[in-house]
């Protein structure tokens, strides 16, 4: 594996030994790069043959290095990682993946762009017993998923740069979202400040999903001993996990069954099963390693940096409840994916769907059962009705109204301004454009602002639309000129106005 990759490590503090130790083992560390020349000194007098380097930049220059390993405080994850992704690197970040999720969505971007690895440090979802507890679900043994809550809880080590939730929560966020295999709809955090007013010691996260689990987080440095446990319930048994145990002791599995009797639910308690790991049994971080190693080889990245984003965006939302605690969070009835920006004050129907790196400005009104495809942005202030669909590569600017069921084809053109100037702000001038319900939009058809589409009308591809569109009216060509009419389905109607798909017949149109 040397012969074809070469990996650069940034950071050789406690963690960043420990990433050393295995990549090295993996044969494919090159250099180490540290700001401390005594971190730089004892990394070499375990690995004399590594070099090692003070200079990040120098470390990009290299055309010799594939790949950047980052284990650097978190608040330098974003520039390091950007930085590396720019200079054509591989990435791997240690969690969080940033300290904000405007800097995550950076770095999804460009590794979208650059067509480079970007993998993020979740070691647990490597662990054995992690994947065992998988397949138990997968396999059905625990019957329906319904409650997991974790404790992760040692004395120190305390940090300034982060507080505890941003250090040791992203190792649970990320293994109950995998396990859940949804975001959640309602996030609420509590912290105690005990050490320092403005750093959280302990905190204790509250996750709800659309499925119905419920999920706890408890993490806390300030705890007289070692403890990482994760319980998972289903309706059939429970699974816990102990990593501070004996691979031998670490995941135990619990039957048991609850009966009512007299209106009262009743357990029926059995011994836990232990589930011996030793076979299958090596080093989580070691298998991380190996994980990164073969997503740059094409093998599927399980924690790449839309999952980054998955999480950071949980972490996000329960910092906020922690600052303002007197905010009510509010439950998220659509899906968002990690990749989307959905700013503040938009209101967005449940049922709708946003696909990647889609953006929706604020104060824009989106309807019920919504799906909106990938790179689309809508707004500020836009609205857009129920049960519309809207392709890839769509902007619908402010002033444009698309009514119920409106389809909007790839790479369809909305205007909002009839003579527009880089140097010149005509904000005072946008124009309403109004989509009616029912129309469709072929791909690539452009629609001059200002201008009424009819309901039910169908806008043939690449149409130039220059004026009013009446309802049901087939309409294609540059500039676009009436060929016909449209049924509701979207089939021609034929001279005798029946549909030639679904027989329908629309006479009232014989009189327009």
């Amino acid at each position: 594996m040397s012969d074809r990759l070469n990996l650069a490590l940034v950071g050789a503090g406690f963690w960043g030994g420990n990433l050393a130790r295995n990549f090295h083992a993996l044969g494919v560390l090159k250099i180490i790069c540290d700001a401390s020349e005594e971190a730089l000194s004892s990394s070499a007098e375990k690995y004399p043959e590594i070099s090692t380097t003070i200079s990040f930049s120098d470390v990009l220059a290299r055309h010799d290095i594939d790949a950047v390993v980052i284990s650097a405080p978190a608040e330098l994850h974003h520039s390091l990682a950007r930085d590396a992704l720019l200079a054509g690197k591989h990435v791997f970040v240690e969690k969080p993946l940033a300290m904000n999720v405007r800097e995550g969505e950076d770095l999804v971007r460009l590794a979208h762009e650059s067509g480079k690895i970007l993998f993020v440090g979740h070691v647990l979802q490597y662990h054995p017993a992690i994947k065992a507890i998988k397949r138990l679900l997968n396999q059905g043994k625990l019957g329906r998923l319904q409650y997991i809550y974790s404790n992760r809880l040692n004395l120190g080590k305390f940090r300034r740069e982060e507080n505890i939730l941003w250090s040791f929560a992203p190792h649970d966020i990320s293994v109950i979202l995998s396990l859940v295999k949804e975001e959640p709809v309602y996030v609420y955090a509590k912290g105690s400040n005990i050490l320092h007013p403005k750093i959280a010691d302990s905190t204790l996260t509250h996750l709800k999903f659309s499925s119905g689990v419920d999920a706890h987080i408890f993490v806390s440095w300030l705890h007289p001993f070692k403890e990482q446990k994760l319980v998972v319930i289903g309706d059939r048994q429970m699974v816990v996990f102990d990593d501070v145990a004996p691979v031998e002791k670490k995941l135990t599995l619990y039957p048991y069954s609850i009966q009512w009797g007299e209106g009262a639910p009743i357990p029926n308690k059995e011994d836990g099963v232990p589930l011996d790991l030793s076979e299958e049994w090596e080093e989580p971080l070691g298998l991380e390693c190996r994980a990164f190693l073969d997503a740059i080889t094409g093998s599927p990245n399980l924690t790449d940096g839309e999952e980054g984003l998955r999480v950071l965006k949980v972490l996000e939302q329960a910092q906020t409840k922690m600052d303002h605690p007197d905010k009510e969070p509010v439950e998220k009835n659509y899906f968002a994916h990690a990749t989307c920006v959905v700013d503040s004050d938009c209101e967005i129907g449940t049922g709708t769907k946003i696909w990647h790196f889609s953006h929706i400005l604020k104060n824009s009104k989106i309807g019920t059962q919504v799906n909106i495809g990938q790179n689309v942005t809508i707004g500020p202030n836009a609205v857009v009705g129920n049960r519309v669909k809207i392709q890839n590569n769509v902007s619908v600017y402010e002033g444009v109204i698309l009514e119920d069921d409106v389809f909007c084809g790839p790479s369809c053109v909305f205007t909002n301004v009839e003579n527009p100037r880089s140097a010149v702000s005509r904000k005072h001038a946008f124009k309403k454009t109004l989509i009616k319900k029912g129309a469709t939009l072929g791909a690539n058809a452009t629609i001059r602002c200002g201008i009424t589409i009819g309901s039910h009308a169908f806008i043939g591809a690449g149409a130039m639309v220059t004026r009013d569109v009446p309802d049901h009216a087939l309409v294609y060509g540059n500039p676009a000129v009436q060929k016909g009419w449209a049924c509701h389905c979207g089939g021609k109607l034929n001279d005798r106005f029946q549909c030639e798909e679904c027989s329908s017949t629309l006479e009232h149109l014989a009189n327009k």
